[in-house]
């Protein structure tokens, strides 16, 4: 017996681009996480094409995968993994909130527009802004404050969720200036992130092969409490 597809249409609105032309990676992988089983279990998304912006996709849910297409285009897929997501180490919000002068972006930032990273009005986009963490050789952290505007009646959506967690592995590699381009992300939710809360962002590099970039990122409470967490792989120009 042959399983039917269950197609939905998504339109990525232009506020979560990353690259100026493009949708956000994490805010894909936090998506087509949420569509599969919530997150709850880890989740790998793999992002094969530049996402467009303003554009009407389809998302088709087809056994124990989503993906997204335009047209027949295939741009991002997303299917389950037996394997918990690893986490780099707590960082006290204190500690992450202090690391943020060091931000390489603030002298050369590739996607200052990024809704993660980048330098929009508040409330508009998370500006979480990783920087060294002090007495670490391989740490990066920011703390943030979640704003209330990326809530909607369920509380902060995995799509959120999903955007905080992606940028911090890129700027655990990149210097002022540097880029990449997101190429997958493995994801896995444990807690609620609440609007208006306060939480660390952390992340480390956690190795190279070749134009490849991996990175292990996680959001905790002020506890310590693990909240999510994400494993990257990026893809450096040629």
């Amino acid at each position: 017996m042959t399983t039917a597809a269950l197609q939905t249409v998504l339109t990525v609105p232009d506020r979560f681009r990353g690259p100026a032309r493009s949708a956000n990676g994490g805010w894909l992988a936090g998506t087509l996480a949420g569509v599969l089983n919530g997150g709850r279990s880890a989740v790998e998304v793999t992002l094969r094409a530049p996402t467009p912006l303003g554009t009407e996709l389809k998302l088709e849910h087809l056994a124990n995968s989503v993906s997204l297409y335009d047209g027949g285009k295939p741009l991002v897929e997303a299917i389950p993994v037996a394997e918990d997501v690893q986490a780099p180490p707590f960082v006290s919000f204190t500690e992450a909130a202090r690391a943020e002068a060091g931000f390489a972006g603030r002298r050369a930032h590739a996607f200052p527009e990024c809704f993660a990273c980048g330098f929009r009005e508040p409330g508009d986009g998370l500006r979480i802004f990783p920087g060294p963490v002090e007495g670490s050789d391989d740490l990066v952290a920011a703390g943030w404050r979640v704003p209330f505007t990326v809530a909607d009646e369920d509380g902060v959506p995995p799509a959120v969720v999903g955007a905080a967690l992606d940028c911090v592995t890129g700027w655990a590699h990149f210097r002022p200036g540097q880029s990449a381009l997101l190429g997958r992300l493995a994801v896995q939710f444990h807690r609620k992130v609440t609007a208006g809360g306060v939480y660390s962002v952390v992340a480390r590099e956690t190795g190279r092969e070749g134009r490849k970039m991996f990175g292990q990122s996680a959001i905790y409470e002020v506890d310590g409490t693990l909240v999510a967490a994400a494993n990257a792989t990026w893809i450096a120009p040629r």
